[in-house]
């Protein structure tokens, strides 16, 4: 089996190219983080603007609440199921592509998407959408890592993840205004152009890659299916916790069944020749704790952006556009910390911007609890910013850690691993916050109203609008007299503020001991790839 190149800063490791890496004039590396960079700006866009959209699908499509929360979790399901089978496909038949096929499938089902006319036909085209996401995501860290020699590979990765940040944290600008000037459906449709510019420079520049040591392997279709029923099972327990009950039989039998299946693919892949997801690769520590704080940066990220957005719009009254304009040091703060912390990264090694990544959201999270109904923006933008900061920083240290301590051999699969550990990382963040969000509202409620001034009759009888004020909106009858009007909305205000407050406390706390897990477990360098 042809020996894999090693994640290493010494001379030797930077010019001996492993036999699966390619070369010749397609293999500039420089071209091909450009190429990449289109279809990963691509879905990191869409995995944001959607959330801005869903209230013009719901009207234009007549769609339910629950038809909503499908228009999301089909796509992330499938995302979630597929992501490391995308990247095993592109280690053995070809990096290249798969991107590509990934790409082209992402658009086509975009613009399905926008042409489908029911809310089942965005449903359906979602599922689709997030599958060709999962053949195009994993590749793109893949291709990297086949083409960029070691001592450059960090720099790479922290471009990647700035363009990943950012994509991410554009989506409810480019959201607002496009569903607030044209239609929701040029949402979708957005993706179009995006891609056809992806596919014409990807053809011309990409080169080529993949695992030469698998030809003739047995394909591991059990692994797949045990994997993406394990991962589908699992997310969709999360997704469904908020509405069902975080303790609900069905809830636990999901993530449990889950779970189970997932411990069962891992003894399978110990067994199996040739297997999807090789679990040598977690003899790595920096690899495993890469991964676990991958989950954790966007469980935070997703989680607190999710509950930014219903502040600034339901709470402070500002329009989609204004509240994405609000949220821009976040994304110019992810541009200098993705590169900032590639070079930190490449110096001092993960063990040093892992934990200052964490340390930096949990002073985020902890400033947002002085955060009031009224608070001014100069409240604001700071934690804005050392989120931004922290989170670039983590995206570029974590992605390092995984893909740069996996050999070339596995770059698809290990860029699945991490493009995995993310989506169901923020699938989390978004359900556990907001489910907090709704059960300090819950228990806070009555009283909040009453100590705004809402007599007691009247406060008990609005606590049925929970779900309404837990998303930032106070539920002011018609024909109130104006004084009870202003109670009401301060008191509704206040509990959903008491909610948001436990959410960035427990966050905050999740980032404290994700520093300390990266501080005390990542022993090595970013160079001790395993050759096994």
């Amino acid at each position: 089996m042809p020996s894999a190149a090693t994640h290493s800063s010494t001379p030797a490791a930077s010019v001996a190219a492993p036999p699966d890496q390619p070369r010749g004039p397609r293999a500039n590396p420089w071209l091909t983080l450009v190429a990449v960079a289109f279809g990963l700006f691509m879905v990191g866009l869409d995995g944001s603007v959607v959330s801005i959209a869903n209230p013009e699908i719901g009207r234009d499509l007549d769609a339910s609440t629950a038809d909503l929360q499908w228009v999301t979790n089909s796509y992330l399901l499938a995302l979630a199921g597929a992501l490391i089978l995308g990247g095993k496909l592109g280690d053995r038949f070809g990096r290249r592509t798969f991107y590509l096929v990934g790409v082209a499938g992402f658009a086509v089902a975009s613009v399905a998407i926008g042409l489908s006319g029911s809310v089942t036909g965005v449903i359906v085209f979602r599922a689709v959408q997030g599958f060709f996401g999962a053949l195009l995501m994993p590749n793109t860290l893949g291709l990297l890592r086949a083409v960029f020699p070691p001592r450059k590979f960090g720099m790479a990765v922290g471009i990647w993840a700035m363009v990943s940040s950012v994509s991410t944290a554009l989506g409810p600008i480019v959201g607002g205004l496009l569903v607030q000037h044209v239609d929701w459906e040029s949402v979708f449709f957005i993706n179009a152009p995006i891609a056809v510019a992806a596919l014409v420079f990807s053809a011309l520049v990409l080169p080529q890659s993949r695992n030469t040591a698998a030809r003739g392997e047995k394909f591991d279709l059990g692994g797949v299916v045990l994997l993406a029923l394990g991962l589908l099972a699992v997310v969709f327990g999360v997704v469904k916790g908020e509405t069902w009950g975080w303790t609900s039989g069905g809830t636990l039998g999901a993530i449990g069944g889950g779970v189970l299946v997932l411990v069962a693919f891992g003894l399978y892949e110990g067994r199996v020749a040739a297997p999807l997801l090789p679990m040598r690769l977690f003899r790595n520590p920096a690899l495993t704790i890469g991964t676990v704080i991958t989950a954790l940066n966007f469980f935070v990220l997703l989680g607190v952006i999710f509950f930014v957005m219903l502040y600034l719009q339901n709470v402070r009254g500002f329009s989609p556009v204004e509240a994405g304009v609000r949220t821009l040091p976040l994304s110019l703060a992810s541009v200098v910390a993705s590169p900032l912390g590639a070079a930190l990264t490449e110096r001092f090694g993960p063990r040093f911007t892992m934990p200052l990544g964490m340390a930096l959201q949990a002073v985020a999270c902890f400033v947002m609890l002085g955060w009031a109904p009224d608070s001014s923006y100069a409240l604001m933008w700071p934690p804005f910013i050392a989120l931004g900061l922290g989170v670039g920083m983590v995206m570029s240290s974590s992605s390092d850690a995984i893909v740069g301590n996996a050999p070339v051999r596995d770059g698809g699969v290990a860029g699945g691993l991490q493009a995995t550990a993310l989506q169901v990382g923020g699938a989390l963040g978004t359900s556990v916050l907001v489910s907090l969000i709704g059960s300090r509202v819950c228990s806070t409620l009555t009283g909040e109203l009453t100590a705004a001034g809402v007599p007691a009759d009247a406060a008990a009888g609005l606590r049925g609008a929970k779900d309404a004020v837990a998303m930032g909106v106070a539920p002011v009858p018609d024909g109130l007299p104006g004084p009870l009007r202003t109670a009401v909305v301060e008191g509704s205000h206040q509990a959903f503020m008491n909610g948001v407050h436990t959410s960035v406390l427990v966050a905050g706390a999740l980032c404290v001991l994700g520093a300390l897990v990266a501080a005390v477990g990542v022993r090595r360098a970013p160079g001790a790839a395993a050759e096994d």
